[in-house]
């Protein structure tokens, strides 16, 4: 239940971010006036570019190819969530990791199908931005990176580790390592083509993005289980006591 309380208070801020006025500076967010120049950067490039490519991706591509090629992109991270969930006191879920990655390599034609998940071994995706929150490095000042979109700084510092974990980045024929990072760019660019619609109906587009971003973050580091303040307290509480009704 405290997993989908979470999920609304993200939902609510995508829709109508009434909590936050626009414009107003908030101190995990110093650099908010360089942050929306770069905002309006990605979005101008973005329009001229990717979204164009990924609409005509979600409608010529038939959802089954997609969902493999999703399978398939993921499956190719799978040493970075084995190292990480290690490095985070997750044996087992390290460990799973691993027969996740020997099932679907297999059986699941390199990738391209979900046989671990059907199997019950369930994905536990961890990267070094998580690894170092779990260690108590502090997630620094909220940053919005060209053509990457929104980060912290803790997440911008360790993306080269992650990089370096990822199969695709060792492959020695860089014509189809340039693909597959292309395909894989448009493949993640369509899934969140559906999300556009509640930013546009948002008062400040660009306060939206950030607060459901670093919620979304933190829902991630605490493995779906983040401590809430006093004012989630009471909101959950109340929650609780309309649902024993």
């Amino acid at each position: 239940m405290k997993q989908v309380l979470v999920i609304l208070c993200v939902g609510s801020l995508l829709g109508g971010c009434a909590t936050l006025p626009p414009g107003e500076p908030v101190d995990y967010d110093p650099w908010e006036k360089q942050n929306r120049r770069m905002f309006r950067f990605n979005e101008a490039v973005d329009k001229a570019t990717l979204k164009p490519i990924a609409k005509g991706y979600r409608k010529i591509i038939p959802e089954p190819v997609r969902n493999s090629v999703t399978n398939f992109s993921r499956n190719l991270g799978a040493p970075r969530n084995v190292v990480n969930n290690f490095l985070q006191g997750k044996p087992k879920r390290g460990v799973e990791e691993i027969l996740r990655f020997v099932v679907n390599t297999t059986f699941g034609i390199g990738g391209l199908f979900d046989v671990a998940t059907k199997s019950g071994l369930e994905p536990h995706p961890e990267g070094f931005g998580q690894t170092a929150a779990v260690w108590g490095v502090p997630s620094g000042p909220y940053l919005m990176i060209p053509f990457l979109g929104p980060q912290t700084l803790r997440d911008v510092v360790l993306l080269p580790a992650n990089i370096e974990l990822d199969i695709v980045h060792h492959l020695d024929e860089s014509s189809v390592r340039d693909r597959l990072w292309g395909l894989r760019t448009i493949d993640v660019r369509h899934r969140v083509l559906s999300l556009e619609e509640l930013l546009q109906d948002s008062k400040d587009p660009y306060v939206s993005l950030r607060e459901s971003y670093l919620q979304n973050r933190e829902f991630e580091i605490y493995d779906g289980d983040p401590p809430m303040d006093d004012e989630d307290e009471d909101l959950y509480d109340e929650f609780l006591e309309e649902e024993d009704y």
